[in-house]
């Protein structure tokens, strides 16, 4: 039986995979396992409505109190928890998926995602059937929970963002930005967060329906934005996905500014100001050698953790980092939230090329791309592929070859029969060529 929790809570096709029962559940397992007061929050999705009862209806029969955010991103839930002292946050949402899917992910009293420990002894409580199946039951009576309406959520979530670039004694006065918020949770507040702060902001995708969200726009599809920014002439290009927890940025030309290339410039910010814990920046193995070139040339330590924003933040808790991210904009700095924050991401970052006196194009280039081949090669056992003795002596010889020029990475897909052949170099070129050398192995 497949786990239900993946790397982002649990997510399936609404009221298919993900059910009515499964969110009743989950919200009775928060508060037996997270405590009495939880704090909702939801995207966009038509099936938010239908699973936030469900959910609600199951918090209120463990005897907890549901405190209503409505539709709000999914950090903002996360730093909620925290300025309420609540006992646990639940996001619904699939972040960056397609309408028909939606999610749970939790969050405890710190705003952080929960261990692997604690969402295993969560599903093993729902599939054994939730409270009903307990020997106690569940309460009746005065022991009932209820239902708070937080009418000022959004509001306590944009001043969070606001309050951290004037603290900082920065405006954005003079500036243009373009945001697409894809149909999502961040449709009022970022641009409302940036209007506060002083630029002119041109929105596009803040409306919804409840069946658009993430479709042909957003993080994942920057043809809009680089539209938008064209039209409006822009200083800088801000896209979020469904749940805005995460930010990919594009500049006045239209170039993409992933999360690689955001997490360089604002640690590059964090080391001049002092505040870039152990200088180091924390990011996954998928990230581009470019990045780890530009920090290692400015005196910072780069860890990769395994594919996953949670791998990150284990590893900048466990060592006390201070920024970690992803290469598809998933940033987390500590300082400011717990868990990624697209729109806290994208006023930093603007914060950041401020104070470096630089244009958004410049900040562009601080780091040099090293060109990408990505081959997926389906086979039938992708332990067997990886270990492989002759598939291990393609690799060695494609990493002697490359040196510090390059690298390879062999990496198993977590939902298919597929190994991943990632390999960079200075040439595109060569990284083509040594890919298919090795996918070439794997297959024979």
């Amino acid at each position: 039986m497949a786990r239900m929790f993946g790397t982002d809570g649990v997510r399936g096709i609404a009221n298919e995979e993900l059910t009515n029962q499964i969110a009743y559940r989950l919200g009775q397992a928060a508060v037996v396992f997270l405590g009495k007061t939880i704090v909702v929050g939801k995207d966009t999705r038509l099936s938010g409505d239908m699973l936030e009862a469900a959910m609600v209806a199951g918090i209120e029969s463990a005897g907890g109190t549901a405190l209503l955010a409505g539709v709000i991103p999914t950090p903002a839930v996360a730093l909620l928890v925290r300025k309420l002292a609540a006992a646990g946050g639940a996001v619904i949402s699939a972040s960056h998926n397609p309408p028909e899917y939606n999610g749970i992910k939790l969050f405890d009293a710190k705003g952080f995602k929960l261990p692997d420990a604690v969402e295993d002894r969560i599903e093993e409580f729902v599939r054994a059937g939730g409270l009903e199946a307990t020997e106690e039951g569940a309460p009746t009576g005065s022991d009932l929970g209820f239902t708070v309406q937080l009418n000022d959520a959004t509001e306590i979530y944009i001043m969070h963002a606001v309050d951290s670039v004037r603290d900082q004694g920065l405006s954005f006065e003079g500036l243009t930005v373009a945001i697409d918020t894809g149909h999502g949770a961040s449709s009022e507040t970022s641009p409302e967060a940036l209007r506060r702060l002083g630029a002119d902001v041109h929105v596009i995708n803040d409306e919804y329906d409840g069946f658009d969200i993430n479709v042909d726009c957003g993080s994942t599809h920057l043809d809009p934005i680089r539209q938008l920014v064209s039209e409006c002439k822009a200083d800088i290009g801000i896209a979020h996905d469904g749940d805005a927890d995460r930010v990919m940025l594009v500049s006045p030309s239209g170039v993409e500014i992933d999360g690689d290339i955001i997490e360089a410039v604002c640690a590059l910010d964090m080391k001049e100001r002092g505040c870039l814990a152990h200088e180091t920046a924390v990011t996954t193995v998928m990230c581009n050698l470019g990045f780890v070139h530009a920090m290692r040339d400015a005196g910072i330590h780069v860890v990769q953790t395994k594919v996953g924003d949670r791998y990150v933040l284990e590893e900048m808790r466990q060592h006390g980092y201070s920024i970690g991210g992803e290469q598809s904009g998933h940033m987390i700095l500590l300082e400011h939230n717990s868990t990624g924050d697209g729109l806290m991401t994208a006023v930093q970052f603007i914060a950041a090329v401020k104070r470096s006196g630089r244009t958004f194009e410049e900040a562009a280039n601080v780091m040099q791309r090293f060109p990408q081949e990505l081959i997926n090669v389906r086979v039938q056992d992708k332990s067997a592929a990886m270990a492989d003795a002759a598939v291990q002596e393609a690799v060695h010889a494609a990493e002697e070859a490359l040196g510090d020029d390059g690298r390879v990475l062999l990496r198993p897909s977590g939902t298919e029969p597929v190994v991943r052949v990632m390999v960079e170099a200075k040439d595109a070129d060569a990284a083509k060529q040594h890919a298919e050398a090795i996918a070439a192995t794997i297959r024979s």
